[in-house]
């Protein structure tokens, strides 16, 4: 039996006291939706009108964050707040479809779903399939469903990122982006991202590296790197391949948007250790030893792009707050 021997400190607990309580039922549920980069993308054929990739990616420490609160029908709708998000229709939503579809595919009610954004729209970084993958596990924290395998399938449907972002990490993709290879015990890696105002169309841009490259007899520079790149991480040698990082996509990126060829000579003004692209375009991104490097040359670059200084991460292995006093999902609300 607890007593209570300070009037001051009863109040105290009757004022906690609603939050101590167990709750029925999560009514809401929130979750970060890390960006990824891609170190490495590789063009290994088609199948059946798609191209078959083989990428290194990783998640980094930019993320968008999702709320996701409980309907009593089976209606989903989004709001989106932040990098010119609002306009998007929700035809072209992600984060609706994603929504749409485990309500569909798990029979459960619906969900009123926030977007906060801070991964740039269009950049390559994954900010829509981080959408999809983070409400889809928003929703299964909410609805209590376990089954990774039909989560992975009904990702992979939304988009050839989603499936990996479900949980992120260092990780080698292939085919169209569904067979995942997660990579454990990687080293941390630091970049500077540089995100043009206006995005590639991924579509546009495969299409032009077909144009590009229907005649041509690849180069060096298109030879597959991302074994290389792999072999050279995990021998405990980021920096070298870090040299070795590459797009194949690049080509026909930098042709439909120029900015992405400035974002690419602008960061190879600073020495890093290696320089990329990212996705389809437009972001181009810097590997650098250290955080301090990156933080150094972002203060020097007097350019019209955003800036971001990025750490690679496992959203996994980040854990959650202990603090007692942090409420928890759906408590309080």
């Amino acid at each position: 039996m607890l007593r209570i021997t300070d009037g001051r400190t009863a109040e105290k607990l009757l004022q906690f006291r609603p939050f101590c309580g167990t709750m029925k039922g999560m009514n809401t549920a929130r979750v970060n939706a890390y960006a990824k980069l891609n170190l490495t993308l590789d063009i290994t054929g088609a199948e059946n009108g798609f191209h078959l990739l083989d990428s290194l990616v990783v998640t980094v420490d930019l993320f968008d964050k999702i709320v996701v609160k409980k309907r009593k029908d089976r209606l989903v709708s989004v709001v989106m707040h932040g990098m010119g998000s609002e306009q998007i229709p929700p035809e072209c939503n992600n984060a609706q479809r994603a929504g749409e579809a485990f309500v569909e595919r798990f029979s459960t009610t619906g969900a009123q779903i926030t977007v906060y954004k801070n991964i740039p729209v269009g950049a390559g970084m994954g900010g829509s399939s981080a959408d999809a993958a983070g409400v889809l596990n928003a929703l299964a924290k909410l609805y209590r469903i376990s089954d990774t395998g039909a989560l992975k399938e009904l990702a992979d449907s939304l988009g050839s990122d989603t499936g990996y972002l479900l949980e992120g990490g260092w990780a080698r993709i292939r085919g169209r982006g569904e067979q995942v290879t997660p990579i454990a015990d990687m080293p941390p890696m630091h970049f500077l991202a540089l995100a043009p105002r206006s995005g590639v169309s991924t579509a546009a841009c495969y299409a032009a590296y077909d144009r590009l490259h229907a005649d041509t007899v690849p180069s060096e520079a298109d030879m597959p790197r991302t074994e290389r790149v792999l072999e050279l991480l995990l021998s405990g040698n980021p920096a070298w391949a870090a040299r070795l990082t590459g797009n194949a996509l690049f080509g026909a990126a930098k042709e439909l948007n120029p900015e992405v060829r400035e974002a690419y000579l602008a960061l190879k003004e600073f020495s890093p250790l290696g320089v990329f692209m990212t996705g389809s375009g437009s972001a181009c991104c810097a590997a650098f030893e250290t955080r301090e490097l990156c933080e150094w040359a972002k203060s020097r670059y007097k350019g019209k792009f955003r800036a971001y200084v990025l750490k690679s991460v496992e959203p996994k292995k980040i854990k959650e707050s202990k603090n007692p006093f942090v409420l928890g999902e759906g408590e309080g609300e």
